[in-house]
């Protein structure tokens, strides 16, 4: 057999190789990419946490409890509690923008859900309502009974 013949023979094995090891570069890049981008969406999730629970420490343990605050804590208590609204607005818009995980977000909703039950941030929320215009995706996240997921919707209904 000469060296002719040998290309012939080998050539497509050495080919069928190259592209068994081109499909494993591509799986193994695609696979790295992906679990970079769900560290990512982790760690900003863990951030967007921490500032919950820095919020969350200068908020009354009463409001926290479910009880009612006087009128004068409420006043006092008033700007924080509008900072745990805008951050649970910003929290709706990130699932709206699908920037965390559905897992997270479900603990989320679950939680904004169950604070703004509570009286102090229900008091908070209703008076929010009533002086602005804004905060859209939370305004739709209670129009829905908190039962949909941001991300499968079109997008933000204005008021």
């Amino acid at each position: 057999m000469d060296l002719i013949d040998s290309l012939r023979i080998w050539a497509p094995i050495i080919q069928a190789g190259a592209v068994v090891v081109a499909v494993g570069t591509v799986f193994l890049t695609y696979r790295q990419v992906k679990l970079r981008k769900e560290q990512a969406t982790t760690q900003f999730e863990d951030e967007l946490s921490r500032e919950y629970r820095e919020l969350a420490r200068e908020l009354p343990v009463k409001a926290l409890l479910g009880d009612e605050l006087s009128d004068e804590e409420f006043k006092e208590q008033f700007p924080d509690l509008y900072y745990y609204v805008d951050l649970s607005n910003e929290q709706v818009f990130l699932r709206f923008e699908e920037r965390v995980s559905k897992e997270t977000w479900e603990n989320w909703q679950d939680g904004i859900e169950s604070n703004l039950k509570r009286p102090a941030f229900r008091m908070a929320w209703s008076e929010i309502k009533d002086r602005s215009d804004t905060f859209q995706e939370l305004r739709r996240l209670e129009q829905n009974d908190f039962q949909t997921d941001p991300a499968e919707w079109d997008q933000i209904e204005p008021e």
